[in-house]
């Protein structure tokens, strides 16, 4: 072993797979075309209120869907315009523990 790999455990890798889930793009899996989200595709839509709406509810879908191991109480995403993309906040319960609930931030922004 010469441990070049981290490896995560708990929170933080349920945290790691909420964004791999979340960045991965429909139809990049190979053998499951259906694993991943579309918010990244969002990202060339107008930045209004409207296109967070369509993203706060592909990712409380997408988790609900393909992440038993949290129980999503609620997502935030508001447009940043000094940022140019999406401020997002989830919040969630993992399942089976008496945890006090817990957050993740990320900013969606687009590349040039």
């Amino acid at each position: 072993m010469t441990d070049d790999l981290l490896s995560v455990k708990d929170k933080a890798a349920i945290k790691q797979s909420i964004m791999n889930l979340l960045l991965t793009q429909k139809r990049e899996r190979l053998y499951n075309p259906d694993l991943g989200s579309s918010v990244t595709d969002m990202l060339f839509e107008p930045l209004d209120y409207a296109s967070a709406a369509i993203i706060q509810t592909e990712v409380a879908n997408v988790l609900g869907q393909y992440e038993p191991r949290i129980r999503v109480l609620d997502v935030i995403c508001t447009p940043d315009i000094r940022l140019n993309g999406f401020n997002v906040e989830v919040h969630f319960e993992i399942t089976g523990r008496n945890d006090a609930p817990q957050q993740i931030n990320f900013v969606l922004e687009r590349t040039r």
